[in-house]
Parts: structure tokens; C-alpha cells; sequence
């Protein structure tokens, strides 16, 4: 009924926008928003590092954040290619070759986030840092990312919704059918992109929580789970699961945030048990 109903409603074309996923095409090569996506992230993400560290406490100085941005981005890239072949296409690893194309696309968040930890870790280990504490910082600045990662999906006209016929259903013809769909691309962008960082913002800024190691990186964590674990009820499943358990029960997507919820409610809870008297790497005051 819904589908019929979604179908037949009076709703937004997405060819009506008039996006195009290429940003810019110099004839011999295309430069797609997605790839600007991620650099702009990148960007944004490294200049509000500078901001936090900037503050008493910091568990790094300026020298390190350059560092640590090359390790982030090394671990997004590997990890989110890598984790979109594990969970996703596993196909490909007949074919490893594949993998390395990153622009025929598909990357996992979660594999990004898997690999940008393991990147962090290396980077303390190699700078003797509190890993965890660095995990903190880097964690504000992720929303960023996920902001305009989500844009860039929509702006693609992929990751689309369900069928829906709320006003605001938008009708993705190019590979969603003559259906009005729920523009779930966008839902993700202000969950996990503007609310999630609103709520690190706060805690960072108004409370003491960078002083309690990982009840930041506990936040992200639970944020976003919880965001995402949420939207899929609004999107479609994507296409390689299609009749099977993650479609008809449970996401991949909801399956894999899982974990980062309960996750997240542990570092959060436990938080202030691991906090003792902070000695800035930058700086000179003790903060209690």
C-alpha cells in the first residue's frame, strides 16, 4: 500500500535539482564531489583540532596534529576500502585488485573507523601519547566528515530511502524507480553530521569531559550508533542483501553499529575511573 501510495504522490524529482556528481571535468579527468567531500572534511576536521588542542589539557602539542592527520586520513582511506570489500562486497577479494580502485567507490564507515584507530594507536605508540586521550580530540572533529560525506551521497542520488509518501519524498528515478523515497542521505547528514557534533561541541566546550579519557571518543561512538542504527529504518538495504537476513530483519549498517553503542555506553560510564591529574603536552599548568 505504501509503495503504491509513494508512487503515485505528487513529490520532488531528484533530476529537478539538476546535481551532478561531478564537480568539475577537465576532459581527461573528473573531479566528483565525493573525493571533495572528503578532502573538505579532512580540512575542516585538522583546523578544529588545532582549535581543541589550542585549550589546557591538550594530550598533544601543535607539532603532533600534522602527524596525526596523515595517520587519520591513511587509516580512512585503507580501512574504509578494506571494510567495504569485508562487509559488504566480499567478492572483490577475488579480484584484489579491485580494491585498490578507489574510484569506482564504496567505502565503509566502519571500516574507516576501524582503520583510523588502529592509526591512532600507531601514531601515540611512535610519539608516546595517550592513545585514548588522542582518540578524544580526534573524535570531535569526525561529524565533519560524516557532514559532508553524507551530502556527497546525496548529491550522487545514492543510499537512497524507502518508499515514502511524507512531503518531503523524493523521487530518485535513476536506479530507486518511479517511487517517492525518503531522502535518507540527508537524515544521516543532520544526525550524524550537525547534531553530533553539537553534542561533542558541548561536551567539550561547556563540561570538563576532555579530562575524563574517553567519555568523548564514548559519546562519538554512542552517537552515532544510535544515528545510524536509527535511519536505517528509513533506508533501503543495500542492493547485495536483498532478500536475505540483512534485509529482512536487521541492516548490515545496524549489525555493525551495534557494537559502538555498547561500546560507547562503556567508556562513557567508565570514564572517570581512569582519570587522573592532567600534564598538557602543550603548555605548562597541571589541570585536575
Amino acid at each position: 500500500m505504501l509503495h503504491a501510495l509513494a508512487s503515485t504522490a505528487h513529490h520532488l524529482r531528484f533530476e529537478d535539482l539538476h546535481l551532478n556528481p561531478v564537480a568539475l571535468s577537465l576532459g581527461f579527468f573528473d573531479i566528483k564531489w565525493y573525493s571533495i567531500a572528503y578532502i573538505t572534511g579532512i580540512i575542516l576536521g585538522w583546523w578544529y583540532l588545532l582549535k581543541l588542542i589550542a585549550q589546557p589539557g591538550s594530550p598533544m602539542a601543535r607539532r603532533h596534529a600534522d602527524d596525526l592527520v596523515f595517520y587519520a586520513t591513511l587509516g580512512i582511506i585503507l580501512g574504509g576500502r578494506l571494510g567495504y570489500a569485508i562487509f559488504y562486497a566480499p567478492e572483490m577479494f577475488l579480484h584484489p585488485l579491485n580494491i585498490l580502485r578507489l574510484w569506482d567507490g564504496g567505502m565503509s564507515f566502519h571500516g574507516g573507523m576501524i582503520g583510523t584507530s588502529l592509526g591512532i594507536i600507531l601514531f601515540a605508540r611512535v610519539h608516546k601519547l595517550d592513545w585514548l586521550r588522542v582518540h578524544d580530540y580526534l573524535a570531535c572533529c569526525v561529524p565533519f566528515g560524516l557532514l559532508f560525506g553524507r551530502l556527497a551521497n546525496f548529491v550522487n542520488g545514492e543510499l537512497w530511502g524507502k518508499p515514502s509518501d511524507v512531503p518531503w519524498a523524493i523521487v530518485f528515478a535513476r536506479g530507486g524507480g518511479e517511487v517517492a523515497r525518503h531522502p535518507s542521505q540527508l537524515y544521516e547528514a543532520g544526525l550524524e553530521g550537525v547534531l553530533l557534533f553539537a553534542v561533542l561541541w558541548w561536551a567539550f566546550w561547556r563540561t570538563k569531559a576532555r579530562y575524563d579519557p574517553g567519555k568523548l571518543v564514548g559519546l562519538f561512538l554512542l552517537g552515532y550508533g544510535l544515528a545510524r542504527f536509527t535511519v536505517e529504518f528509513f533506508r533501503e538495504p543495500d542492493s547485495q542483501f536483498q532478500g536475505t537476513f540483512f534485509a529482512t530483519t536487521i541492516h548490515m549498517g545496524q549489525l555493525l553499529t551495534l557494537p559502538m553503542i555498547f561500546g560507547g555506553l562503556y567508556l562513557i560510564l567508565t570514564a572517570k575511573k581512569r582519570r587522573t591529574r592532567v600534564e598538557p603536552i602543550a603548555g605548562s599548568a597541571s589541570v585536575a
